[in-house]
């Protein structure tokens, strides 16, 4: 994104609001973890748990599709502000590798920021951040009034 975006809520904001309105993100504990925001970025660590697995012993798609996204809405929200009716409208997902039962940790960036759209990627990995475990892709509407 060549543009410079601003950045409308800070980490503890951004964290705030989302605690805020997805109080079911935490229901049967807490496992996702926004470390970081910035404009147009955000870095979101989803904790082990079983309940994230899968028949074989590896994180579900589901899972990391969650994070995924949860952590692209925190990316527009850091940049536009709390826009709690930003929705997403697509979302497309490659899976690269078979991750174990460990946590991850999700990057999203937005690629563009439009006034009515958001369209951001997001990279999945181990944490240590050796191995991409999955490649997101996903566009968000914004309400007309922000």
């Amino acid at each position: 994104m060549s543009e410079t975006l601003p950045q409308a809520l800070s980490l503890s904001e951004t964290v705030a609001f989302l605690e805020s309105a997805f109080p079911q993100m935490d229901a049967g504990g807490r496992t996702y973890h926004l470390v970081e925001v910035g404009p147009g970025l955000a870095r979101m660590r989803m904790d082990h748990h079983t309940r994230h697995l899968r028949p074989g012993g590896t994180v579900s798609g589901p899972s990391m599709m969650a994070l995924a996204d949860y952590a692209l809405y925190a990316a527009i929200l850091a940049t536009l502000g709390p826009v709690a009716l930003a929705v997403t409208t697509s979302l497309s997902f490659n899976f690269l590798r078979r991750p174990g039962p460990a946590g991850l940790v999700a990057a999203a960036r937005l690629l563009k920021l439009g006034r009515r759209l958001a369209v951001g990627e997001v990279h999945i990995t181990t944490p240590d951040g050796d191995s991409l475990v999955c490649h997101a892709t996903g566009t968000y509407a914004i309400p007309p009034e922000r």
